[in-house]
């Protein structure tokens, strides 16, 4: 097993949010019990492909999954590669503020 890590990159770019989501076969969902108004609430990606499926995950748009993102000031932290070399599904959302490098 290896011990070394994988770097990440951060991003608040929409175009390559959805061309690394899409790429992985992943969709847009928000988390059922975190929405309001009908508004989206908490944000995460589903890879349907994965066997870790959340099933307490409503897809949504694009459009919303952005305008919620833009919203909460959010940027995107998520991992091309594993240390292995295989494609990675890791990804994260967090403040684009106290996140910054």
């Amino acid at each position: 097993m290896s011990t070394k890590s994988q770097a990440t990159e951060r991003t608040t770019d929409h175009d390559t949010i959805q061309h690394w989501t899409e790429e992985r076969g992943g969709k847009p969902a928000t988390v059922r019990s975190t929405e309001r108004n009908g508004k989206a609430g908490i944000l995460r990606i589903e890879f349907p492909s994965r066997s870790s499926n959340d099933a307490n995950l409503d897809p949504i748009s694009w459009e919303e999954f952005f305008s919620k993102f833009d919203c909460a000031n959010l940027a995107m932290i998520y991992q091309e590669k594993t240390a292995e070399g295989e494609q990675s599904f890791f990804c994260k959302f967090v403040n684009r503020e106290t996140s910054e490098e």
